[in-house]
């Protein structure tokens, strides 16, 4: 058999790429932790969404909204850059799929006192 002949098909559940959004994000240093996203209907439904993280799939490019709580005392366009570029990457490379945008929104930030 060939590289070019295949023995079966892959499939991809949806919680896979929230997953995969939602541990990328909290791997970027200055995330505190995911926010939960606004609207109810997605959550409710389970449809595309997950505490934090939002996306889409259409036309064979991937949508992300990530909903972030970020540690005091960080940059938060920096962080933010960060978290899209390492989303993005990380969703590129396990899955081979190409990414249409990362948006970034910022619900609250976390000081020590709040704990």
């Amino acid at each position: 058999m060939t590289d070019t002949e295949r023995k079966g098909k892959t499939t991809l559940a949806p919680d896979v790429l929230l997953t995969i959004a939602r541990m990328a994000a909290l791997g970027v240093e200055g995330v505190s932790r995911m926010a939960p996203v606004p609207g109810g209907f997605d959550r409710i439904f389970r449809r595309g969404s997950d505490d934090g993280v939002r996306l889409t799939v259409e036309d064979g490019l991937v949508y992300v909204d990530l909903y972030l709580v970020l540690n005091s005392a960080v940059n938060v366009r920096e962080v933010s850059r960060n978290v899209q570029t390492q989303v993005a990457r990380s969703i590129s490379e396990m899955l081979g799929m190409e990414v249409g945008h990362v948006n970034i929104h910022i619900e609250d930030i976390h000081y020590k006192a709040d704990e």
